[in-house]
């Protein structure tokens, strides 16, 4: 395991029915039956193949910004769905307010909680840009800001960078080598988060452990890509001279623990 230590960066990635009636007639039964089964299946994250296009269960974000490092707007025109796999753009805002740019950010509608979680993606590669996986959940929703990260740097694509946070308590930044560049092709990447550690996974093979102040609290599934401003240490200046930027997305899964 090849490994590369950073100096305190600063991240944060803010961070994202049916309705059916039946008046009495002879299929009531019938249609009751298939609308539980069609709650069931939506309930099933087990497997999101985004070469079918949008899922249900997911909804890009749309038309605010995070603010702080964050130097997008999410705009649900910057994820697409083309030629068998999901595009999280970012691109100068068509219409900017607070900042010059737009991201995409694609986010499921429940919370989940602990389990394996996995995608297969192809990052960005540019000075300034974060493609992202992660789990989400804080203030916006009621709850503790508790988080866990997957996050490829444009800056240097041939690592990944894994962090999670505990009640807004993060500092557990880790830099993996890949051993490969993140840009060039896709890849899968994965973590499994239990009540006592939480594991990192590259392409099925276990890269690294994290065992002390675990996150609790149940969370989105995410995935965005965006530019930062002001953490330049962190991702180096952005460079918008190749607009617009493409991270694209295959596939994502959840598996609940028993």
């Amino acid at each position: 395991m090849k490994k590369s230590v950073i100096a305190k960066p600063i991240t944060v990635l803010l961070a994202c029915a049916v309705l059916f009636c039946s008046c009495g007639n002879s299929n009531a039964d019938t249609n009751s039956a298939e609308a539980s089964a069609v709650t069931e299946a939506a309930a099933d994250i087990s497997f999101v193949d985004l070469s079918k296009g949008a899922s249900e269960l997911f909804e890009p974000a749309d038309g605010w910004c995070n603010g702080s490092m964050f130097n997008v707007t999410w705009r649900k025109d910057n994820c697409t769905f083309e030629d068998g796999k999901m595009q999280l753009i970012i691109d100068k805002d068509k219409t900017p307010v607070a900042v010059p740019y737009s991201g995409g950010e694609y986010r499921s509608k429940e919370f989940y909680g602990y389990g394996r979680y996995e995608v297969r993606m192809k990052a960005i590669k540019n000075d300034g840009v974060v493609s992202s996986f992660f789990t989400y959940t804080g203030p916006s929703d009621g709850n503790p800001w508790d988080e866990i990260d997957i996050e490829i740097l444009g800056k240097d694509t041939a690592k990944v960078q894994f962090n999670y946070f505990t009640n807004g308590v993060g500092g557990h930044e880790y830099m993996y080598d890949l051993g490969f560049d993140a840009s060039e092709d896709f890849h899968s990447y994965a973590f499994e988060w239990h009540k006592d550690k939480i594991v990192w996974f590259v392409d099925g093979v276990e890269v690294y452990t994290a065992d002390k102040n675990i996150p609790v609290t149940e969370g989105k599934i995410m995935m965005n890509a965006w530019c930062g401003t002001g953490v330049d240490g962190w991702l180096k200046a952005f460079d918008d001279s190749k607009l617009p930027l493409t991270a694209e997305y295959e596939s994502i899964s959840f598996v609940p623990f028993e």
